[in-house]
C-alpha cells in the first residue's frame, strides 16, 4: 500500500506527476496557504507531509500532530518555519532541499546588487514617466567594479555569489561561523567578526540561516560599522533585519541603497520601505526558475522516498 503525504501547496505539473505515481497524494488545488489547523486535519491520516512556504511548524503544531506523520520534506533550503527540536521529541525527520537553488538565488543577490547600486527602481520610473532629461549627474549610482564585496554566511550561496562577483573585479570578504580552507575561499579575506567584515564592505551580500543568533543581526549598531553609502542585499530571510534601523539607514544616507528579495511578514512588508526611492525588492525570487523550482521538488520527494525505502533522506536535519 503507498505512503499517504500531504501537500501544503501547489506543485509543478513535471513533481506532481511524479509523486503521485509514488505516493497516496492529497494536492492543494485551492492556491491557498493552509492554516495550522486544516494542516492538523488534512494530515491526520498521513505518514508524510511535503510542506512548501508559507506553512510554520511550531512546538504547538508538533504537540497536536498525528503520530502516523513521520516526516516533513520541506520544499526549501531554509528551514526557519519548521521547530526541529520540536519535531525531534515528536519523532518526525525534518529535511530540506540545499545545493540545488545554489546558482538561481546567486543570480538574485547579484541583481540585487546591481539593482540597487545602480538605482533600477527610480530609472524605470522616470522611463516610464517619459520626461527625463539626460545630464551628467542624472541618477549617478555606485559602480561595484573594484569595491569591497563583504558576505555574511559564506556557503554555498555566499560562495557562489563570491565567484559571479570575483567578475566584476570585486575584492571579496566574508564572515563565517568558521574560516573556510583555502580551496574555497578562492583568495577572499576571512574576518573573525562582524565589525570587521562590515567595515571593510562597500557591498554587503547577506547569506546567513535565520537563526536565534542571527535574528536583527543587522541593527542599529553593526549598520554603523559599515562605511557610509554602503549598499546592501539579503537573499537569506527577513528576519535577520531590524526593518527599523534599516529603514533609518536608507533615509539619512548611511546606506545608500537596499536590495530586497525577503522580508519579514512576507507577503506583506514594514510600509515605510514603500515610501523610499532606494530600494530594489522583488517578491522572493531568489529560486524562481523552472530548473531550480523542479529541481526543489524532486529532491524534497527524493528525500521522502529515501525514507520510506527505511534509506537516511541524504537531507535529513534531525
Amino acid at each position: 500500500m503507498k505512503k499517504k503525504i500531504l501537500v501544503t501547496r501547489n506543485l509543478l505539473p513535471e513533481n506532481e506527476e511524479r509523486i503521485k505515481k509514488l505516493f497516496d497524494v492529497k494536492l492543494n488545488k485551492q492556491e491557498k496557504v493552509y492554516t495550522s489547523e486544516e494542516i492538523l486535519e488534512l494530515s491526520k491520516d498521513c505518514d508524510g507531509i511535503l510542506c512548501i512556504g508559507g506553512n510554520k511548524f511550531d512546538a504547538n503544531i508538533f504537540s497536536k500532530i498525528s503520530n502516523t506523520v513521520k516526516i516533513i520534506a520541506s520544499y526549501s533550503v531554509g528551514y526557519n518555519n519548521i521547530d526541529i527540536d520540536s519535531a525531534t521529541k515528536k519523532g518526525i525527520v525534518v529535511t530540506n532541499t540545499p545545493e540545488v537553488l545554489t546558482d538561481a538565488t546567486a543570480d538574485i543577490a547579484i541583481l540585487l546588487l546591481l539593482g540597487a547600486s545602480r538605482r533600477a527602481y527610480e530609472a524605470r520610473k522616470s522611463a516610464e514617466e517619459q520626461k527625463w532629461v539626460w545630464a551628467t549627474d542624472f541618477l549617478l549610482g555606485k559602480q561595484m567594479s573594484g569595491s569591497n564585496l563583504g558576505i555574511l554566511g559564506m556557503g554555498r550561496i555566499g560562495r557562489a555569489i563570491a565567484e559571479r562577483a570575483r567578475g566584476f573585479g570585486m575584492k571579496i570578504h566574508y564572515h563565517n561561523r568558521t574560516k573556510l580552507s583555502a580551496d574555497l575561499e578562492q583568495g577572499a579575506i576571512y574576518h573573525d567578526n562582524i565589525k570587521s567584515l562590515f567595515s571593510n564592505s562597500d557591498f554587503l551580500s547577506i547569506n546567513c540561516p535565520a537563526t536565534k543568533d542571527t535574528s536583527k543581526i543587522i541593527n542599529d549598531e553593526t549598520i554603523s560599522y559599515l562605511p557610509n553609502g554602503a549598499v546592501i542585499s539579503n537573499t537569506a530571510r527577513g528576519d535577520v533585519v531590524d526593518d527599523e534601523a534599516m529603514i533609518k539607514a536608507l533615509k539619512n544616507g548611511k546606506i545608500f541603497a537596499l536590495g530586497l528579495d525577503v522580508y519579514n511578514g512576507e507577503p506583506k512588508i514594514h510600509p515605510e520601505y514603500l515610501k523610499l526611492q532606494n530600494l530594489f525588492l522583488l517578491p522572493h525570487l531568489g529560486s524562481a526558475t523552472l530548473k531550480t523550482r523542479i529541481a526543489m521538488g524532486n529532491r524534497s520527494i527524493d528525500n521522502l522516498e529515501n525514507f520510506f525505502q527505511n534509506k537516511r533522506p541524504k537531507d535529513q536535519l534531525n
